[in-house]
């Protein structure tokens, strides 16, 4: 199954309208050689890939997109779905497909696609589970794709990007995971709405484990260029060590919360994910706490792990991590959070 949203019309005796419709410009129709389309594939095409698919449309990040999933039905409904909506978004061409033969050439490939937790089930068959599937979905990304990065979007992300460089045999550059992008968002959110400041001037990061164990860097966060902590400290405004922590598990338990409301989250982590996908294509060298390789790094130097660190990333995918300065605190919470990764890890037999 295939659909795209560049079909012609073939009016009476297979006449291609498109063909009638204009006249023709002597070379108008050769693409100039060194311009090529930007292509970016989405597998799995649920609630998550959905409003990363909706949003990288509407931002206009892609010359075309490519829809990935098992379930035919479903796959077609979505696309004829966007198609019916080209009037009123930017022009890409919009295909859909159950073979991975027509993700060929894309610069980047996003795995949203994962198992659902059966009732009852552990965390770890789960995660075996979604190992299995990805070992159906990376290998022909790679195969057809081999100069593409990867972003792995599927939870726990942190685990499935390492099983996504070790089954795709890409540079650990070009592997990247959402990591917690999306948690220092919200980290962000929550210190502008408590300082009554805007978001977009607080400087602040979450990282280690997207999860339960991830890290708040309070030392490091600044709102409009002023370190928030050594301020108060200058200004001797007490504060208590609670309160920040406090917010740091409004992070952790806000995406539960969604979850328990709506049932599942997808419009944030479709922004999360289109921001990271303008930073890598449009090669804007921006930091985002993303999941990387980060054996060696701040420490951490018990097995390959990956886990979210403040990375520059561009057209080469991961280009550099931030030297970020942690108090002694911060550094060990964060080797606790590789750690707790790693031990996962050991389980799966990779």
């Amino acid at each position: 199954m295939h659909k795209s949203s560049s079909s012609s019309y073939l009016g009476p005796g297979g006449l291609d309208l498109s063909k009638t419709f204009f006249t023709p410009i002597s070379g108008g129709s050769t693409p100039s050689p060194t311009k090529r389309p930007t292509k970016i594939t989405v597998v799995g095409v649920g609630n998550v890939g959905m409003a990363i698919a909706q949003t990288i449309l509407t931002q206009d990040l892609a010359d075309e997109i490519t829809l990935v999933d098992a379930i035919e039905n479903k796959l077609r409904g979505e696309v004829l779905d966007l198609q019916h909506a080209a009037a009123f978004l930017p022009r890409t061409k919009i295909h859909a497909s159950v073979d991975y033969a027509d993700t060929a050439d894309s610069d980047l490939c996003i795995v949203t696609a994962g198992a659902r937790q059966n009732p009852g089930e552990s965390r770890l068959n789960l995660l075996q589970r979604n190992v299995a599937l990805f070992r159906h979905i990376v290998p022909p990304l790679a195969k057809y794709s081999p100069e593409s990065i990867i972003l792995v979007v599927s939870n726990p992300v942190d685990v499935l990007t390492y099983v996504a460089w070790k089954l795709s045999g890409f540079p650990a550059n070009r592997v990247i995971g959402s990591g917690t992008n999306l948690d220092s968002s919200r980290f962000r959110f929550l210190i502008a709405d408590h300082l009554d400041v805007n978001a977009q001037d607080v400087q602040a990061y979450i990282v280690g484990e997207h999860g339960d164990s991830s890290v708040a860097l309070w030392s490091s966060i600044s709102v409009g260029g002023v370190p928030i902590l050594s301020f108060l400290k200058r200004q001797q405004i007490p504060y208590e060590k609670e309160t920040l922590e406090s917010i740091h598990k409004e992070v952790v338990q806000s995406a539960y919360e969604v979850i328990r409301l709506k049932g599942y989250t997808s419009w944030a982590i479709g922004y999360s994910v289109a921001s990271l996908a303008r930073s890598l294509l449009r090669d804007q060298r921006r930091i985002h706490p993303v999941s990387v390789l980060a054996k060696g790094l701040y420490e951490i130097d018990g097995g390959d792990v990956f886990l979210s660190l403040p990375a520059q990333i561009g057209l080469g995918g991961v280009l550099g991590v931030a030297n970020v300065h942690l108090n002694d605190e911060e550094a060990q919470k964060l080797r606790d959070s590789a750690n707790t990764i790693l031990e996962v890890q050991s389980q799966l037999g990779l």
